[in-house]
């Protein structure tokens, strides 16, 4: 994709010295670039770094894109990981999600902080989404509202992830707009969103809060109904039907924007080129392609290029942090 990694130079002078001397020389390997899932293989991050291989491959990029799965903490062992160890290595990207950016807002990753990576390209966006089952009396999001002020111990939402993740979060901010506190919204967490869907279709779950791309992929089942998507405005494709949850009077919106970052002390021009990557990325027709077919959406203005996305990172660690210390959830 452009530029040649500064490896890439390496064995390019040394080629031409040994042909130059007609002498044998030995050449430096040259490290294929590492994509870091920061949890276990299946899931958003092991899509994200799934499709930026993919992409590579289809660019013809001569060296591959090695996976690596570092587990832990919703993203907390990755991140300190690069921080504290491989601070400054140039072909190095960790995915990362806007779950990514609520845990550092409530504290999950340690001692560190927005500001101690750098934040390199984003990929893809997705949005948020409520979903019941497709025989459920709640036909819309007004309905499920309804039924929480009612009684909520009527509706238990189901998500993958724990308490205080931004599944949950957005339960919670549903539950809120029924004047149901948190504390007395009922929830349980499964080991992913596959599973929390499965418990919707037996009917142990009366609602899923997840994202719009799991759901849509959920939809060829026949089993559900999704009866928001949390986004500024109608999503195309196959959830062009489906209402957002503001065009149903209620003010929730949950944007999840997916790609990567890199170690503190890359070198800028390291940085730099894959950033540009990145951005030619974001604008390739056949990328466009590989991403529809994940279910993912164009990634918006706020977080098109490297300093954007920056911009936008910390930006929506401060807005998370607020909405934390709301939900009794701030370090």
């Amino acid at each position: 994709m452009g530029q040649v990694p500064a490896a890439a130079h390496v064995v390019r002078i040394v080629r031409i010295a040994c042909a130059a001397l007609a002498a044998s020389c030995a050449l430096p390997a040259v490290a294929a670039p590492e994509c870091i899932v920061p949890a276990k293989p299946g899931g958003g991050f092991d899509l994200t770094c799934k499709l930026a291989q993919r992409a590579r491959q289809e660019a013809g990029m001569a060296e591959p894109m090695r996976l690596a799965y570092l587990p832990g903490g919703i993203g907390a062992v990755a991140y300190n990981t690069v921080v504290a160890q491989r601070p400054a290595e140039p072909d190095t990207l960790v995915a990362f999600s806007s779950g990514s950016l609520l845990a550092l807002a409530e504290g999950k990753f340690g001692k560190y902080g927005a500001a101690d990576v750098r934040w390199v390209g984003a990929l893809a966006a997705d949005y948020g989404m409520i979903a019941v089952r497709a025989d459920s009396p709640y036909q819309t999001l007004k309905d499920l509202v309804a039924a929480l002020a009612a009684d909520p111990d009527r509706v238990l939402f189901g998500a993958g992830g724990t308490i205080g993740n931004q599944d949950w979060m957005k339960a919670a901010l549903v539950a809120r707009q029924a004047r149901v506190g948190y504390k007395r919204m009922r929830f349980v967490g499964f080991e992913g969103g596959g599973e929390a869907f499965t418990a919707l279709r037996a009917g142990d779950v009366q609602a899923v809060s997840g994202d719009a791309s799991e759901a849509a992929m959920q939809l060829a089942t026949g089993n559900i109904r999704i009866l928001a998507v949390l986004a500024e405005q109608r999503l195309p494709g196959r959830l062009a039907g489906v209402p957002t949850a503001r065009e149903q009077g209620y003010d929730i919106t949950w944007p999840v924007v997916r790609g990567f970052y890199m170690g503190p002390r890359v070198a800028q021009a390291d940085y730099q080129r894959w950033a540009a990557r990145f951005e030619r990325l974001q604008a390739s027709p056949d990328f466009a392609r590989l991403r529809a077919a994940q279910g993912l959406y164009p990634v918006g203005p706020a977080a098109m290029d490297a300093a954007a996305l920056d911009a936008y990172v910390r930006q929506t660690v401060q807005r998370y942090a607020a909405l934390a210390r709301e939900f009794g959830l701030a370090r």
